[in-house]
């Protein structure tokens, strides 16, 4: 497959993303969690609500990178990487929106950014740190995932974090060898991007849910 028409999925990546030496290609798609995870905040009691709202959240990550991941891969073989760069700066917030109903926010969020709307907030900052931590030790980045309910300005807040590897068709776009011309469209659009040199398997970032609790 000529290198021009590998694909990078911001997310996908999941996303949606490792060590010193080349890791074996993961698949970006999120895989369900066989057991609750912990992480930076957990809490020895947890709320009645947070085994339900939990599964749920893991039923909405794959959808929406499903949906991501079908636009990126239609825009690769109608245009190549450039397209795919286009798209992912239209239709990618589109598609959060889109995921974003019945009282759900949906988004993904990273450390290295390409796109500055996707800045994790200080929950996300925290979990982030977490799974780059649990991942050099060596956690598949496909399995990490934390979630709680917060106390926030405007009530309890149930928030979910699912981990993004990166996949080996994500490093046309987010490798440390880039088309020039695929960087030059890359700069174009994020002057700012600081979301290259990684390698399959790495962390890429996290799938982001909140929900609102009465």
């Amino acid at each position: 497959m000529p290198r021009s028409s590998l694909l990078v999925l911001t997310l996908l990546a999941t996303p949606a993303a490792c060590k010193d030496s080349p890791q074996p290609e993961a698949d970006p798609t999120p895989q369900p969690a066989t057991a609750a995870a912990t992480g930076p905040a957990a809490s020895p009691s947890e709320d009645p609500r947070l085994d339900a709202l939990r599964s749920e959240a893991r039923v909405k990550v794959p959808l929406f990178a499903k949906a991501l991941k079908g636009e990126l891969l239609a825009a690769m073989e109608s245009g190549g990487p450039t397209k795919a760069i286009e798209v992912c700066n239209l239709r990618a917030p589109a598609i959060a929106a889109e995921a974003s109903k019945d009282g759900w926010t949906v988004g993904r969020r990273s450390t290295k950014l390409r796109n500055p709307d996707n800045a994790p907030d200080a929950w996300e900052a925290e979990v982030l740190s977490d799974f780059e931590r649990r991942a050099n030790a060596g956690d598949r980045v496909e399995e990490l995932e934390f979630a709680e309910i917060v106390d926030g300005e405007d009530g309890k807040r149930f928030r979910y974090a699912k981990g993004i590897p990166v996949g080996g068709e994500c490093l046309a776009c987010h490798g440390g060898d880039i088309d020039l011309e695929v960087h030059g469209l890359i700069l174009e659009r994020y002057p700012n991007d600081r979301a290259i040199d990684y390698r399959p398997g790495q962390l890429r970032g996290i799938f982001s849910l909140e929900k609102g609790l009465e």
